[in-house]
């Protein structure tokens, strides 16, 4: 069952169209449902979007292996020991048993209560981030449908934060004596750390954004955003299709505090790739441009043939693509993070005279377009579309950090604590969720050593790393990039275990 403060699944909406086919390599995204978000909220949403992105810490010896997102892991394999469905490549985490005793705060004999949200309520933008909810709701019911865990029901406690009541929501999740937080995802969750510490609430979030989270106590993340690191399969890849033009590099970024820490990582990283950036950074404002053209002229003065967009891609990335078009701005190429793999996006292209085909886009999770030779995803989409959510990337990370929960949840049996919850996650080092992402090692808190390279062509995407529309991941061991010295790592503290001690510390 799904209680607390709200439903996330309120209102009506109609199921998206199927994807349409597509040729080898050819990827269509499902479409959003829903009006476009306001310019300002569009560009908060990146911050959790960018996390998106991030996933997988598995490469072969030597470092040339592509994983295949439906391949079976012996770590997956063996964490669920519930006789229900299962997850793709996951045996079911879920099932009847005879699990007892009051082991923990929001644990009874009966019941597991966890508590999960998203931004939804956020005035400005209605809706922020719920896709993370939408997958929620239904995975909750998926399990409790076969039983629980071990024959404890889950309930789930739905918190609005409203983008700026974060503190106010943990307080809440706090006082309504949660187990753990699950699968959930706020933009500004810096906000959060305080009262979480204070009274020492766990977390599996959906995603985190800022480095004192990403690093913070208590949180084990099924796809890994480090601050210390970034997966830059990306930079690598596109160094290797255009060698000159990613030495005539710049950026355009919003300068607020997540986009421009993304901005930072990149630029102490992407020069192990090959890039340079040259003295042409455009910064926009973060709720848009009246008028985009003179930042499209100052790149083109500048020479610059790779352009690195921190943003989101409706209206502001598009207005800024229309904008280059205008004044006869051409870069090589035009590299952003996973948000930009969006349905809406690729239709605008489309309806645009294919502006924006040199834009690519870099993704570790497994495409919705291979539904049907992953099983995993399909199942993903069933239960999201069957329970009146939206498909997104997003949706597949609380997906995928309800399911490590729920198998280490399962390995603890009766004895349900957080300490025994996050000692069975640090068994998962190849998490892959039954297939829904490249393989991660969670409780590492590593970043990506595999992505798949995107690039918009018209109103869908191509798929361009690994080439010819094959199925699986692009993994090197030199993808990520380790050691980064960032403003906001100094500010989060961190200790010889890299957790954050900004706001705090505790053991769970």
């Amino acid at each position: 069952m799904v209680e607390g403060t709200g439903s996330p699944m309120s209102g009506t909406r109609g199921a998206p169209p199927a994807p349409r086919s597509t040729t080898a390599g050819r990827l269509a995204p499902r479409r959003p449902r829903g009006g476009r978000r306001a310019a300002t909220v569009a560009c908060l949403a990146v911050v959790g979007l960018v996390a998106a992105s991030c996933s997988g810490d598995h490469g072969s010896s030597d470092g040339t292996e592509a994983a295949a997102p439906g391949a079976s892991t012996t770590t997956e394999a063996a964490g669920g020991a519930g006789d229900g469905e299962a997850f793709g490549t996951l045996a079911s985490p879920c099932g009847a048993g005879d699990a007892a005793g009051a082991t923990a705060t929001g644990v009874t004999d009966d019941a597991i209560t966890i508590g999960y949200g998203d931004d939804a309520g956020y005035a400005a933008a209605p809706g922020l981030d719920k896709e993370l909810s939408d997958a929620m709701a239904p995975m909750i019911e998926w399990c409790n449908e076969q039983g629980g865990i071990n024959g404890r029901d889950i309930v789930g406690n739905y918190y609005d934060a409203k983008a700026t009541e974060v503190s106010a929501a943990i307080t809440q999740a706090c006082n309504d004596g949660v187990f753990m937080l699950v699968g959930q995802g706020w933009v500004l969750d810096s906000g959060q750390e305080t009262a979480r510490i204070e009274c020492e609430l766990p977390s599996v979030p959906g995603y985190t954004v800022a480095t004192s989270v990403a690093h913070g106590p208590g949180i084990v993340q099924p796809l890994p955003n480090p601050g210390d690191q970034v997966p830059a399969s990306a930079a690598f890849q596109l160094a290797e299709l255009f060698p000159e033009a990613v030495t005539h590099a710049a950026f355009v970024f919003a300068e607020f505090p997540a986009t421009r820490e993304t901005r930072d990582k990149y630029e102490a990283s992407f020069p192990e790739a090959g890039w340079e950036f040259q003295d042409c950074d455009q910064i926009y404002n973060i709720a848009g441009e009246s008028d985009w053209k003179p930042f499209a002229s100052n790149l083109k003065d500048c020479g610059i043939e790779a352009v690195v967009w921190v943003g989101s891609p409706n209206p502001n990335f598009e207005n800024f693509l229309a904008a280059a078009d205008q004044v006869g701005f051409e870069p090589q190429a035009w590299l952003s993070d996973a948000n930009q793999y969006d349905a809406a996006f690729a239709q605008w292209n489309g309806e645009n005279g294919g502006v924006g085909d040199d834009v690519y886009v870099r993704i570790a999770t497994t495409p919705f377009e291979q539904a049907d030779s992953v099983p995993a995803v399909q199942q993903y989409l069933d239960l999201v579309e069957g329970s009146g959510g939206t498909p997104a990337l997003l949706g597949v990370q609380a997906t995928s950090a309800f399911l490590l929960w729920a198998t280490a949840v399962d390995g603890c049996g009766s004895d349900v604590t957080a300490a025994c919850v996050f000692e069975q996650i640090g068994e998962q080092d190849e998490w892959t969720a039954g297939g829904l992402h490249s393989p991660t090692n969670p409780t590492g808190n590593q970043a990506a050593t595999c992505g798949i390279l995107l690039k918009l062509d018209g109103d869908g995407f191509e798929q361009v790393v690994p080439a010819d529309g094959e199925d699986g991941f692009d993994c090197r061991d030199d993808y990520l990039i380790d050691g980064l010295s960032t403003d906001a790592l100094d500010l989060a503290r961190l200790d010889g275990d890299r957790v954050a001690t900004e706001y705090g510390t505790f053991t769970p």
